[in-house]
């Protein structure tokens, strides 16, 4: 089957009848943890399931067919309105805090967790369904998920993937036919995720809220063996665990930063254990650069304002190092060697994730080469193009032809409120270019392979989501797909995609859609 045959312009109607299932193979060793761990419930059917969009590419590397997904069962399936073959659908339990505030049930109150797969690169995956309707963890919620948000969550998820951000990605997005009430009526959706585990800090939190030792020990025994098989060879496994963990959430905040991409609402029980980007809500990329950037209409102070993200992601990955506790206690010999041992760990997180970014910020600006005034320089930048309004993704793609000759200069300039804080800026940067040996055509080359010409920029997913909704045009969904999936290439007529918004244009508030 073609990628075009599965790429499909807007809701498709199922062909139900006596269609075979889809073979999964599923493989389901969190299914085989003890019954507190989540709830068995299967999907809520919906009355009515279309499919807007089949992700081929992925179905291929889950080693699943595009054409029995896209048939009439197979749609069935990935709304949840029939269960495959070896699947053991449920809800996963875990706690979490909350801008800051401890809720010791969360839960998965509007996603089942189907199964796991092996892909064809021999990794396993979870397949997951949200929006898929109530479980225990609801909490009075419909468990339904609205249109809007699971266009949104496809879009940013895949660009993601595509600008090489480790992160869940989407296999499927179908509409139920049915509507969900939130502010107003909207029409039901169901996304169908696929992540290497949906383990967060939230579910080690879970149990150690309980005083359930025994339960941290075996999930953090299952997150070993599935994800750092490696550490228990070592002399301390969860210790070791706890500093893997530490070591990719500090790589993933700090693409986070290099891309301008805010998440939103970085709770304890929205951080992956796996170091990939995880719960797509109120998330959005910076446009003009401002290190104060908030998009969230629920983050009324700012918690997890872009330039706060690193703090976030340290001190939730703290509050993962309490809930360990019970179990490097075990391995250290005592409290107070467990103590130590994690804060330790924690205190990698700072170098770790400054050597990330300033690496990134290298490679941005065209540097192969380490000097001590590089990050001085590249902040002196940040500097400029925060009190000029400068756009963040912009400004290092037109670095790339500067990289080349001065008469790229004007591009990179007209960004700028004040032209002149550019050029101020860019005769120290150049005379730094000339200590490298990289001619500048390999420099320019590089630089694009690192600095994107194309993001979701918000007022565009918003405007796939207004068509899509109000009238039920899902071609502006496939076309910004499109563009963001390709995001280092220039290509001829995508050039508004590239385009900041226009002042009447921006969307400054985004919204979980719960």
């Amino acid at each position: 089957m073609s990628a075009s045959e599965a790429s499909i312009s807007g809701p498709q109607p199922t062909s139900l009848g006596a269609a075979p299932g889809v073979h999964f193979g599923f493989q389901n060793t969190y299914a085989r943890l003890p019954e507190r761990f989540f709830a068995r419930v299967n999907p809520t059917p919906v009355a009515a399931p279309r499919l807007v969009k089949l992700n081929v590419e992925l179905a291929h590397k889950l080693g699943l067919d595009p054409a029995e997904l896209a048939g009439g069962s197979g749609v069935e399936t990935l709304a949840g309105n029939r269960v495959a073959e070896g699947a053991e659908p449920l809800a996963m339990a875990y706690a979490g805090h909350q801008f800051g505030h401890f809720v010791p049930q969360l839960g998965d109150g509007r996603a089942n967790l189907l199964g796991e797969v092996i892909g064809q690169d021999g990794v396993r995956y979870d397949i997951h369904l949200k929006g898929s309707g109530p479980t225990p963890y609801s909490r009075r919620g419909d468990g339904r998920a609205a249109l809007g948000p699971v266009l949104r969550e496809y879009i940013v998820s895949e660009a993601m993937a595509a600008l090489g951000v480790p992160t869940t990605r989407a296999l499927a997005a179908l509409t139920t036919g049915e509507r969900v009430i939130r502010e107003t009526a909207l029409p039901g959706a169901v996304f169908v995720r696929v992540a290497s585990s949906h383990l967060r800090v939230g579910t080690f939190q879970y149990f150690a809220a309980r005083q359930d030792t025994d339960g941290v020990r075996l999930l953090a025994d299952h997150a070993i063996g599935r994800h750092d098989p490696e550490a228990a060879h070592t002399e301390r496994p969860y210790g070791t665990f706890l500093e893997g963990v530490i070591a990719r959430q500090a790589k993933l905040v700090a693409q986070w930063m290099l891309l301008g991409f805010v998440h939103g609402v970085m709770n304890t029980d929205n951080t992956s254990i796996t170091g990939e980007t995880i719960d797509y809500g109120p998330c959005a990329f910076m446009e003009a650069y401002d290190p104060a950037t908030v998009f969230s209409s629920i983050d009324a102070n700012g918690r997890y304002g872009y330039g706060n993200q690193p703090r976030a992601a340290l001190w939730n990955l703290a509050r993962l190092a309490e809930a360990l506790l019970p179990v490097l206690e075990l391995e250290a010999g005592g409290q107070e060697a467990a103590v130590a041992s994690a804060n330790e760990a924690l205190q990698a997180f700072a170098p770790q994730y400054e050597l990330a970014r300033m690496a990134g910020l290298r490679s941005k600006l065209g540097l192969f080469t380490e000097q001590d005034g590089d990050a001085a320089m590249a902040e002196n930048l940040l500097e400029r193009m925060a009190a000029n309004r400068a756009d963040f993704t912009l400004t290092f793609r037109r670095l790339c032809e500067a990289a080349e000759g001065v008469e790229g200069d004007a591009g990179v300039r007209g960004l700028f409120a004040d032209p002149s804080a550019y050029d101020g800026w860019a005769a120290g940067w150049r005379r730094r270019l000339e200590e490298e040996s990289k001619s500048a055509g390999e420099r320019a080359a590089a630089m694009r392979r690192v600095n994107p010409v194309i993001i979701p920029r918000n007022h565009l997913v918003e405007a796939v989501i207004e068509a899509a909704v109000a009238r039920g045009d899902f071609s502006p969904f496939e076309e910004l797909l499109d563009a963001v999936l390709s995001p280092y290439e220039d290509r001829p007529g995508l050039e508004r995609y590239a385009a900041p918004a226009r002042p009447e244009e921006q969307v400054s508030r985004t919204f979980c859609g719960t």
